[in-house]
């Protein structure tokens, strides 16, 4: 354990090592093995530090066969480096891993729910709940002991003890090595086996901060954050609370009854709108009317559009077919690339949109289907609109003079 010097002091930002070796790894990476070192490596749900070796950057650091491997982004050319972490991200580190000791104790301790998994991501932490359900009372009770115990500034303390000795305290969780266990202590509050860096005192975790939780995998997955990353979450949701204020000319505790009534307002809205395209559709329908054409297996309404959503077209199709049982209806839409199309025809009307539809898809390389008095798809528009629709006229004919001969 000498050479880990993130165990022996937490807060130590820079050392001078000797190089070991300096080698690439089965994928191509290089790295470098030192006689000591304060970089903490990837393990324990806590991500590595980063840094420098002589104004070299760390990337990353990896604990492998028994080494500490510090993967860096060009060589050293000297035999001894003067290392400095990034402090910032330790510190964090060392705020988020801490806060997560003292919230899934708070679960454990007063609600006897136990965290079965940690992940500390670069915006959030999650801490997986083994419990099917999560109430709002429950999370938020939880949260005020937590905060709590940071504001009693506990100490925390790190014993290093043998399998005979760990289980002498409360641990959360039975260690599975013998020898060597890492116990981190928050006095009179929390005893854990644990691997991370972590602060002298409770109150350098600063304020912890529930974002949110969702079920997952039969239990619960909880996001929080903790120290800085709460200061600036809260600072930002704050400013999200004046952009809104102002917006909505109130102050923040009206917002919620201003957002009701925008948002009852808006339905109102939607529904008068909808009423009025419903309208204009009727006025669309007329116009496509008097454009129709008699054909052997009906009327015939051909309509290419542009920009016209599959929706819209399929309404048009339907009030038109519904209304009048001799109607067949090839609406053609041109999206940008594409090439969509609906054939409909109303319940007198013997030829069958589907193979009409299956025969053109084809020309344009596309998929779709249907049944006989309805089919729609879509494909590439290799040709215009307006010769995909011509294509599906002179299908339907040979298909009626087919069935005519027959």
């Amino acid at each position: 354990m000498n050479q880990k010097l993130y165990y022996s002091d937490a807060y130590q930002q820079s050392f001078t090592a000797q190089i070991i070796k300096q080698d690439y790894d089965s994928e191509g990476n290089l790295y470098v093995t030192l006689t000591e070192t304060t970089f903490y490596p990837t393990g324990g749900g806590q991500p590595h530090d980063t840094g420098t070796l002589n104004d070299i950057s760390v990337i990353n650091v990896e604990e492998v066969n028994d080494e500490i491997r510090h993967f860096i982004s060009s060589e050293l050319h000297t035999k001894e480096v003067i290392g400095k972490i990034n402090w910032q991200r330790r510190f964090d580190h060392m705020q988020q891993h801490t806060a997560q000791h003292i919230l899934s104790a708070a679960f454990w301790d007063h609600f006897n729910i136990p965290t079965i998994a940690f992940h500390l991501g670069k915006e959030t932490i999650t801490i997986d709940l083994d419990t099917p359900e999560l109430t709002l009372e429950t999370a938020n009770t939880a949260l005020q002991i937590a905060n709590q115990i940071v504001f009693e500034n506990h100490p925390i303390h790190i014993r290093w003890m043998n399998l005979e000795e760990a289980r002498q305290l409360p641990l959360r969780k039975e260690p599975t090595i013998t020898e060597d266990i890492r116990v981190v202590i928050i006095e009179n509050y929390d005893y854990n086996g644990c691997g991370g860096t972590h602060p002298k005192y409770t109150g350098e975790v600063g304020p912890i901060h529930i974002i949110g939780w969702e079920r997952n995998k039969g239990g619960i997955r909880l996001s929080f954050v903790a120290g800085w990353r709460a200061l600036k979450l809260m600072g930002h949701h704050q400013q999200i609370i004046k952009d809104i204020s102002r917006q909505l000319n109130s102050g923040a505790d009206d917002i919620p009854n201003k957002v009701t009534h925008l948002l009852a307002s808006h339905k109102e809205n939607e529904k008068t709108l909808q009423a009025m395209n419903e309208k204009l559709l009727f006025v669309e329908v007329n116009e496509l009317l008097q454009q129709s054409k008699k054909v052997a297996a009906g009327t015939l309404i051909a309509k290419v559009f542009t920009n016209r959503s599959m929706q819209e077209i399929a309404k048009l199709s339907a009030i038109i077919t519904e209304q009048n049982e001799n109607s067949i209806t090839y609406f053609v839409t041109e999206n940008e690339e594409k090439l969509q199309c609906i054939l409909a025809c109303g319940k007198a009307v013997t030829a069958n949109m589907n193979t009409i539809l299956k025969n053109a898809l084809p020309t344009i390389e596309g998929k779709g289907g249907g049944n006989q008095k309805s089919a729609r798809g879509g494909g590439k528009a290799v040709i215009t609109g307006e010769e995909f629709s011509a294509l599906l006229i002179h299908l339907s004919q040979e298909q009626f003079e087919m069935k005519y001969k027959g």
